[in-house]
C-alpha cells in the first residue's frame, strides 16, 4: 500500500516559554491509502490539534507533514487552502450544510470552487447522494431533514470529488444512536470501496469501528492498535 499521510516529529507549541502548552508533543503517524483510522483522545489530549494539522487547517511548530507526496508543513494560507479543497473531504459534527440550498446545492458546492463544470458537477453530486441513501431527498433542504439525514448529505459533500482523505470530526456528535450506527455504516461501506477514512472521536464505541485505533494523550500517542482481521 503506498503512504497517504507522514507525519513526523510534530510538535504544536502554544506560548512558548515558561508556561508553554505542548498540544502536540512530539507525533510520528503514518497513514496508508485505503486504511480507516480512529484517533482517539478525551478533551484536552491534542486529537483536535491533531485534527487541525492533518486537514491543512493549521500548521505545526515544527516537526513536517507529507500528505499525497507533497510537505505541507509549512506552506502558505493560500497553498494550505488549495491542499484542503483538493485533497480532503471534510465531514463536521454541526454538518455545515447551507440552510437554504437543497441537498444536492450543497454537494454542488465544493466541485464549484474546484471549477468543475456544471454537468459533471451535477452527475458526481447525483452519484454521492445516491451512495449515502438520499436519491430520494436531493431536493430537500437541511430543514426538510432529520440530523442523520443531514450528516449522510454532508458525507455526499465531502465524497463527491473522490478526493484522498476523509477527515471525519466527531461526525456522529449530534445524532441519535440509530443514525449513529447508519453513519458508520456507511463510512464503513465507503472504506470498503477503498476510500482512506481519518475519524477523530472521543468515543470507544465509535473508534471501534475503525480497523486501526490511534490514542492521543497529553499531546503524545499512547497506543497504535490495529485490529486482526
Amino acid at each position: 500500500m503506498d503512504t497517504l499521510i507522514e507525519v513526523h516529529d510534530m510538535y504544536k507549541i502554544y506560548n512558548p516559554g515558561e508556561n508553554e502548552v505542548r498540544a502536540l508533543d512530539g507525533v510520528s503517524l503514518s497513514v496508508q491509502k485505503g486504511e480507516f483510522v480512529a484517533i482517539i483522545g478525551h478533551s484536552g489530549s491534542g486529537k483536535s490539534t491533531l485534527m487541525n494539522m492533518l486537514g491543512c487547517l493549521d500548521v505545526p511548530t515544527s516537526g513536517t507533514y507529507i500528505l499525497n507526496g507533497r510537505d505541507v508543513s509549512s506552506l502558505s494560507d493560500n497553498e494550505l487552502s488549495e491542499v484542503r479543497n483538493n485533497q480532503i473531504g471534510f465531514i463536521f459534527q454541526g454538518f455545515n450544510l447551507i440552510p437554504n440550498l437543497t441537498a444536492l446545492e450543497n454537494v454542488e458546492l465544493p466541485l464549484i470552487y474546484r471549477k468543475v463544470d456544471k454537468s459533471t458537477r451535477k452527475r458526481l453530486a447525483e452519484e454521492a447522494l445516491e451512495k449515502v441513501g438520499l436519491k430520494e431527498r436531493m431536493k430537500h433542504k437541511p430543514s426538510e431533514m432529520s440530523g442523520g439525514q443531514q450528516q449522510r448529505v454532508a458525507i455526499a459533500r465531502a465524497i463527491a470529488a473522490a478526493p484522498p482523505l476523509i477527515l471525519a470530526d466527531e461526525p456522529t456528535g449530534n445524532l441519535d444512536s440509530k443514525s449513529t450506527q447508519d453513519i458508520m455504516n456507511i463510512l464503513d461501506g465507503l472504506n470498503e470501496q477503498g476510500n482512506t477514512i481519518v475519524l477523530i472521536t472521543h468515543d470507544d464505541g465509535i473508534a471501534a469501528n475503525a480497523k486501526r485505533v490511534v490514542r492521543i494523550l497529553d499531546g503524545k500517542i499512547e497506543s497504535d492498535i490495529t485490529a486482526t482481521p
